[in-house]
């Protein structure tokens, strides 16, 4: 049960139920028993038109904005304002500032998304759904690519959303901010209720144990594995975008054989770029690349792929996954012309099942088997996939964009032991990450994105995720 005006948590482990209870409730799919209340009253949704009707909205965790349109634009496809038969956009532009000023989410309506914030874009979804007259509001994942300072923006919305009567259902697997934010938490496990707990009657230890029966992991790596062989070099790189603009600026850095080396930057600020341009997928105006100290900037992603750089893309149903092809498809991407995937010239099915089967064993991808679709699969489950598949091809160099984006705690405790055991045995990382937690506890250096730009090289030992913050968002000039 969930109360008008609370914030409501739902946790557990991928796979546990949180989304396919969540597409309930949003008209995505339909129970097989089972009652919703609304108000009082019972409702069947047949498609989220009708949890709209009831005052239902839903902020998935990847926005579902178009660039190319205004803020007022985007807010109001589907549900646009006429005066007659045109277009009424200033009663929406209207509309629009009168809900952002009452709940503390200040957007300009003229303003393209393209330019706006990750902070700022989320937003404009919650903005979207409070338009067409959501009094319940689902937030699935909310504070994944948020920094802290824009976490904090965030939170003091959702106290001026409770304040006006909104119920809000938060969905989210970092502990410490359910039990922050949360009136009251619900943890799922398996597709059951394990419980509903105050926040003030546990801790994240507590609801970690709830969840998956241990002890909430932590990021930290131990002692220094850096050699002096340097395995990736960027040096001055320039890329400019399709219309001349800069999407990097003189990127320079290094990555060492047994060395991870973190970047932060609020997403948008050249982190997506950096990680295509080293895979190959830009071309350069300047600068070189060079890997294990060849210059690579003439090779293919094919060929890159095949001289050990390993890709886990932030992205992994765009980039990472056919999601209707079966995980042994899955699982030899990328490597597909290599044993135990083909001989010779063609596929071997054999030997790509038992390498699959070999996978989901080492990383606890929970799927009935090798032969069941991607699709099928939980998120978090379909990551630990992906991680696995780049993971056990003995990469030299691993690019590892997001590693943990969506996955439970238990999960997030096994790639993180990964990356430490390839560390130790002499694996170069680059990691990209918005959890500032797994930066610092993981990188034995630590780069920060602003514009393109590599703007501040830091101490993981002794910064703060406050500082790595400021750093991110420009509020400070200092470069380390």
């Amino acid at each position: 049960m969930v109360h008008t005006g609370e914030v409501h948590a739902i946790v557990g482990e991928n796979g546990a139920g949180k989304s396919t209870l969540m597409k309930i409730l949003y008209g995505m799919l339909a129970p097989d028993e089972g009652t919703i209340r609304v108000d009082g009253k019972e409702v069947r949704f047949k498609s989220p038109k009708d949890a709209i009707a009831a005052g239902i909205g839903m902020v998935h965790q990847h926005f579902m904005l178009a660039d190319n349109l205004t803020v007022a634009e985007n807010v109001i496809l589907g549900a646009e304002p006429t005066k007659g038969v045109m277009l009424d956009l200033d009663a929406a532009r209207a509309r629009i500032r009168e809900l952002a000023h009452s709940y503390g989410m200040e957007l300009d309506p003229d303003a393209l998304v393209e330019v706006l914030t990750v902070g700022e874009r989320q937003r404009v979804e919650i903005i979207k759904v409070l338009y067409r007259g959501a009094r319940i509001l689902i937030l699935d994942e909310p504070t994944a690519v948020l920094v802290p300072q824009e976490v904090d923006d965030l939170f003091a919305s959702l106290a001026e959303l409770k304040r006006e009567g909104v119920t809000i259902l938060f969905i989210s697997h970092k502990l410490d901010e359910v039990l922050e934010v949360a009136d009251a938490i619900t943890v799922i496990r398996a597709g059951r209720t394990v419980g509903t707990v105050e926040p003030d009657e546990v801790t994240a230890e507590d609801l970690a144990e709830m969840m998956v029966g241990s002890e909430l992991p932590k990021p930290i790596i131990t002692g220094s594995t850096v050699t002096d062989v340097v395995e990736l070099e960027l040096e001055g790189v320039d890329v400019d975008g399709p219309e001349g603009r800069p999407l990097l600026a003189d990127v320079s850095f290094r990555v060492c054989r047994g060395e991870i080396v973190g970047v932060a930057g609020v997403e948008g600020n050249g982190q997506t770029e950096l990680v295509e341009t080293i895979m190959g997928l830009h071309q350069l105006r300047a600068g070189t690349i060079r890997l294990g100290g060849d210059d690579i900037v003439g090779w293919s992603t094919r060929e890159r792929r095949h001289r050990g750089i390993g890709w886990i893309p932030a992205d992994r149903h765009r980039n990472g996954l056919l999601l209707q092809a079966p995980l042994w498809e899955n699982a030899m991407l990328g490597h597909q012309d290599s044993p135990p995937f083909s001989k010779g010239p063609w596929i071997d099915r054999v030997g790509a099942r038992k390498r699959t089967a070999e996978i989901m064993q080492e990383f606890d991808v929970r799927a009935p088997g090798v032969d069941v679709t991607a699709h099928a699969l939980s998120g978090g489950n379909q990551q630990k996939l992906v991680v696995g598949r780049e993971m056990t091809a003995g990469p030299r160099l691993l690019v590892a964009s997001h590693p943990t984006r969506g996955i439970d705690v238990g999960a997030q405790a096994a790639v993180w032991a990964q990356l430490r055991d390839a560390r130790q045995a002499g694996l170069a990382v680059l990691l990209i990450s918005a959890d500032l937690e797994e930066l610092i506890g993981l990188s034995d250096t630590l780069l920060v994105m602003l514009r393109g730009r590599m703007v501040a090289t830091l101490d993981p030992a002794t910064v703060t995720p406050k500082e790595l913050g400021a750093h991110m968002t420009g509020a400070t000039g200092a470069v380390v």
